[in-house]
């Protein structure tokens, strides 16, 4: 793979050296992004360093989900797509350690650890911004790995209306509609979305409970069939001028189709899976002045899963007199609720520029979360309160001389800090205060950034209560622990951007240390709750449950190198991590040095794009992308296999005219046909099926420009503007 990706960057350097005369397409480095600060920078001049997937790449790289999207655009991912989730790794660290937001608010949709990445409509997304480790103060004990921001397209026209259909192997199929209205005041926009796939089967190989050979007849798939939808709503008044108010809501739901096998002691399914998640949400936002804002959220999410029985079971239930029966009886067509977990948020939020070049945020955020699971926990339920408070710096100076407009670019070297402090207060680990601090120094072409962060993170309410089981080949147990401390972190990281006309290169090394850290740690059978050993016998192959490692560490380094020209542009990107862990072996009286579930010490991907305009009605893009990683290491069940997978795509743009657009792409994934035949059960480097064919069509109607509140009753020379603006 070395070789490769060093054939690859000669052939891009060579490219650069030929193709200097053409015209740039558009500057990707003046996007602006808002997630490291909390306020708009150009991506260039962001004082903490940002990733940025822009809507070009999205266009052309055609991503079924944003998984698809993530571990193809950027080497710092890993996903193992399955049942209960993404299971998504960033630099080392899982889902509870990543921050996910759309538009700046957090994703609710926590399943057994791993977030449903499908509440996300792949074909709403303009761009997504990432921002590794806790390096901002505004985000909380969530964002210890950092953040990935996902911002949706935004409407303004008077009329949109918008199909995009997508069908592929594998019964896969992609549905979005939009509608959006807008006339003066008022705005309306309406989103659905529908995913459904037959699933696949990688291999009929399977271990069974005490048995010294595999079976070769499992009817067990490597991805489920499923089928999930969502409808989604967002009205916005401007009130006046200076003050917009929202409301919003959406209701998705989820379903998960497993077959049945022919061992009825452990491959017979007698329940499918189902998720509901809703969500309601009110806002506004105040103008003080041209950068000054004072903003309110206030967000309800609830998302529930049950086990949806499909013949007659006995399981866990609860008879008239609510008492908990371990052989409850439910027939087929009934519903059992596993969890239901709620979250009410509030977040009062105010940017003021103050004297001198500073520019000011800060913020105050409560949170209520709420868990309901009758047969896993205990006392059925289990709450959390968790406030915090913050504020934040942004200064430039140009050194030695007269300071500059923020934002702006300087002759003389500039100095960018961006200090920051929070003080988080959780009900049942008390106060905690998390300085951050990053500075940025601007020399001609040459951008060094420099960060340093603290977090904190308390234990989830089902890391402390959860009780499940997860049956496979062999039931597997899993158990909260009330007895577990807060995670602590401290971030370091120092990055060189260099920018030489269409050529940018960047470079990134840090070193995450975690004290505390959660996970799931093997401990023997005899500790599972007794009424579980005698039910399941030695069908109970495994019993884990949630401990503080004595502490961790991820340390990596993070290369890119992209060449943006008129109609070609390529790229490659790399990541080197290694990470390690101290666990407390109790039967030795021992620390135990391990490696951190799911860690590949070597990941990259490589693009090149092509697009050229024929005639004013059609646009050809063509688009070669490929990712690679070596072995994904694990404590049990064997490790990921390390993997190649190449992918071609091409878009057509079709009868482009004022109001109505066409698009066509079709594409290739897994050109070489690579799968990964590891027994079921066991650990995948990839879940994919092997060559995959896909294709969609978009069709979208716009009609007019809103006419804007703020300029109703202004001269019509203003109005003109503001709709060619």
């Amino acid at each position: 793979m070395t070789r490769r990706l060093g054939l690859a960057l000669g052939f891009m350097l060579t490219a650069a050296n030929l193709m200097a005369q053409v015209t740039l397409l558009g500057d990707s480095l003046q996007e602006v992004v808002v997630t490291g600060t909390g306020t708009q920078h150009l991506l260039r001049q962001a004082p903490v360093q940002t990733e940025v997937v822009s809507a070009r790449q999205l266009r052309q790289y055609g991503g079924r989900s944003l998984e698809d999207i993530l571990s193809g655009l950027s080497a710092s991912f890993a996903f193992a797509e399955g049942d209960m989730g993404s299971q998504m790794q960033m630099n080392g660290l899982g889902n509870n350690y990543i921050l996910v937001l759309v538009d700046g608010k957090r994703l609710h949709g926590d399943v057994g650890g791993e977030n449903d990445l499908s509440l996300i409509d792949p074909h709403n997304i303009e761009r997504i911004e990432i921002v590794k480790g806790a390096a901002s103060a505004l985000y909380g004990s969530d964002a210890i790995a950092g953040v990935i921001n996902i911002i949706t397209k935004k409407h303004d026209e008077a009329l949109l209306a918008e199909n995009t259909t997508r069908a592929g192997s594998y019964g896969d199929l992609r549905q979005h509609n939009a509608l959006g209205l807008a006339s003066g005041r008022l705005k309306s926009y309406t989103n659905f979305q529908l995913q459904h796939s037959d699933g696949w089967q990688n291999t009929a190989t399977e271990w069974t409970p005490s048995s010294t050979s595999p079976i070769t007849d499992s009817r067990n798939k490597t991805v489920n069939r499923h089928t999930n939808w969502q409808l989604s709503e967002q009205l916005t008044l401007d009130l006046t001028p200076a003050l917009e108010l929202y409301a919003a809501g959406s209701y998705y739901e989820k379903g998960i189709y497993r077959p049945k096998g022919k061992y009825p002691k452990y491959d017979v399914k007698t329940f499918d899976m189902n998720y509901e998640n809703a969500s309601a949400s009110v806002g506004g936002k105040w103008k003080l002045g041209a950068a000054d804002v004072v903003t309110l959220d206030v967000d309800w999410n609830r998302h529930a899963y049950y086990h949806a029985f499909t013949a007659t079971t006995l399981a866990e239930g609860f008879d008239e007199d609510g008492q908990l029966i371990l052989d409850f009886p439910y027939f087929e067509g009934q519903r059992s609720l596993q969890s239901d977990q709620q979250r009410l948020m509030a977040h009062l939020k105010t940017v003021v520029t103050l004297p001198h070049q500073h520019r000011l945020s800060a913020g105050l955020e409560a949170r209520y979360d709420y868990l309901k699971a009758p047969t896993s926990i205990a006392d059925r339920t289990a709450s959390d309160n968790t406030e915090a408070l913050y504020i934040q710096d942004e200064w430039q100076t140009a050194l030695g001389g007269a300071s500059t407009v923020l934002g702006g670019s300087a002759a003389k070297p500039a100095l960018h800090l961006t200090p920051g402090l929070r003080l988080n207060r959780n009900e049942g680990f008390g106060f905690r205060l998390t300085p951050k601090l990053s500075a940025m120094l601007v020399a001609g072409d040459l951008r060094l950034r420099a960060s340093w962060s603290q977090g904190f993170k308390s234990p989830t309410l089902k890391e402390m209560n959860y009780r499940y089981l997860r049956e496979m080949t062999t039931v597997i147990m899993y158990l909260g622990n009330r007895n577990l401390r807060a995670q602590t972190s401290n971030y370091y990281s120092l990055n060189a951007e260099y920018t030489l006309g269409p050529l940018n290169l960047t470079a990134t090394g840090y070193v995450n240390r975690l004290d505390n850290m959660i996970t799931l740690v093997t401990i023997p059978r005899s500790e599972a709750p007794a009424s579980y050993r005698q039910q399941y016998g030695e069908m109970l192959g495994k019993v884990r449950r949630y401990e503080n490692m004595e502490d961790a560490r991820t340390q990596g380094i993070d290369l890119s190198l992209r060449l943006t020209l008129k109609d070609f542009t390529a790229g490659l990107g790399y990541s080197y991590l290694d990470t390690d862990a101290h666990v407390y072996d109790t039967d030795h009286d021992r620390l135990v040095n391990v490696t951190i579930d799911g860690m590949a010490h070597h990941k990259g991907n490589i693009f090149a794009t092509w697009s050229h305009t024929f005639t004013p009605a059609y646009r050809l893009g063509l688009g070669v992308y490929g990712r690679m990683s070596t072995k994904r290491y694990y404590q049990t069940d064997g490790d990921g296999k390390g993997f190649q997978v190449w992918r071609l795509t091409t878009t057509h743009d079709l009868g482009h005219s004022k109001k109505l657009d066409y698009r066509l792409e079709a594409g290739i994934d897994n050109i070489l046909n690579y799968c990964d035949r590891t027994p079921h059960g066991l650990h995948l480097g990839t879940t994919t099926p092997g060559r995959t064919v896909y294709a969609s069509l978009t069709v979208r109607l716009k009609e007019g420009k809103r006419i804007k509140f703020n300029n109703i009753n202004s001269n019509s020379k203003n109005k003109q503007q503001d709709e060619e603006d």
